[in-house]
């Protein structure tokens, strides 16, 4: 794994503002001009620890639900049922993003698994993929997202019963995931479903048809949210979620999977893993420097601390405080100036290809700039 300077390609803004990439017309979120290579070993062994990993975490989200251990991880009571239920019937899921601690020499460690809302897939699935047509013809990508995305809205196609419109919903304060959304809905449109756009902020709820409804007070059946669960389920038409009466993906069960709470849970049944880091509920338990991480995904990724100050947090009793887990630091790769978090992506189960974020601090941000990749075939 190294970091190496490239060309910048001409035009490459334009190019990206054609395809819709309209919320960076300064380059922000996309770092052109540099790139990293892989070793084809490197990247078959990114796929192994990926699969192996997303099962590992399904096994610990199965054992959280079916123990009834889910307010262990913070999350209120109220949404349980919902949870239990959708874990029950297999609901379906499409995507998530683990991020990996990664130098190319060690093992790659996971640090989260973002697994109902993640950002980067546009970039991911095509920006980079087209820079590689560009720039390295003759080498290879960790990518095959695309293909892997429309197999999922082709199979949803043929099971849509009834033909019902499928939405797709993001808040307007994040014009990122309105990219997104506007990719996956293209890919479902070519994949046969009647797909629709629709802000978050324009779903209602019908309580006479108890059915929830688009501006045109038409029936919202079915829906691809790009947002957590939390907040879609903090608005006021969220309390009639557990009714069933749509249906959603991400499932409600994957605020499980995507809860920095699953972490202490995978290092208790799977202690000493090498692609894990020790993680636990309260601080002190963590010899050196360890990171304070909010239980939720959807809040900021965390806070440093040295074994010091995690033992005087535990001496003055603030780790009865549920918000949080504590897992030990281990520091991003450091290539001049650049921190660099590697995100594997699975896609249906299957692991789908990778992004570099970087950034110049080693917290990793929505600002955070993607990097592509290349291996040599």
């Amino acid at each position: 794994m190294n970091r190496i300077r490239c060309r910048r390609r001409n035009n490459w803004q334009e190019t990206f503002l054609e395809l819709g990439f309209s919320f960076s017309p300064e380059g922000a979120r996309w770092n052109e001009g540099f790139c990293y290579e892989f070793s084809r070993r490197e990247i078959d062994h990114i796929e192994e620890v990926t699969g192996d990993l997303h099962e590992m975490c399904m096994a610990a989200a199965g054992h959280v639900i079916e123990t009834d251990l889910i307010s262990r991880l913070g999350i209120p009571a109220r949404h349980h049922p919902l949870i239990r239920e959708s874990w029950r019937d297999k609901d379906r899921s499409v995507c998530g993003r683990m991020d990996f601690v990664y130098n190319g020499r060690d093992e790659p460690r996971l640090l989260e698994y973002d697994a109902d809302s993640p950002s980067g897939l546009f970039e991911s699935a095509i920006l980079q993929r087209l820079w590689l047509q560009d720039l390295f013809p003759d080498c290879d990508q960790f990518n095959s997202l695309h293909e892997k995305l429309a197999g999922v809205f082709k199979s949803l196609s043929a099971g849509n019963a009834g033909r019902q419109p499928f939405y797709f919903t993001c808040a307007g304060d994040r014009p990122g995931d309105f990219v997104t959304a506007g990719y996956l809905r293209d890919i479902a449109s070519q994949s046969g479903l009647d797909a629709r756009h629709i802000s978050m902020e324009d779903i209602g709820y019908d309580a006479d048809s108890g059915s929830f409804i688009d501006p045109e007070k038409n029936g919202i059946r079915q829906m691809f949210k790009l947002c957590p669960w939390e907040r879609l389920l903090a608005r006021d038409a969220g309390r009639f979620l557990s009714r069933k009466t749509i249906r959603v993906i991400e499932p409600a069960w994957k605020m499980v999977l995507s809860c920095r709470g699953l972490l202490p849970v995978l290092w208790e049944m799977f202690p000493g893993h090498p692609n894990l880091l020790p993680s636990y509920f309260g601080p002190g338990r963590i010899s050196g420097d360890c990171v304070r991480k909010p239980l939720l995904s959807g809040k900021a990724s965390g806070t440093p601390f040295n074994g010091t100050s995690a033992r005087q947090e535990a001496t003055d009793g603030t780790d009865r405080d549920s918000g949080f887990v504590y897992q030990k630091m281990d520091m991003l790769p450091n290539f001049e100036g650049s921190y660099a978090l590697v995100g594997s992506w699975v896609i249906n189960t299957m692991p789908a290809g990778i992004c570099i974020r970087e950034d110049d601090t080693p917290i990793t941000r929505d600002s955070s700039l993607i990097v592509p990749h290349f291996f040599l075939p």
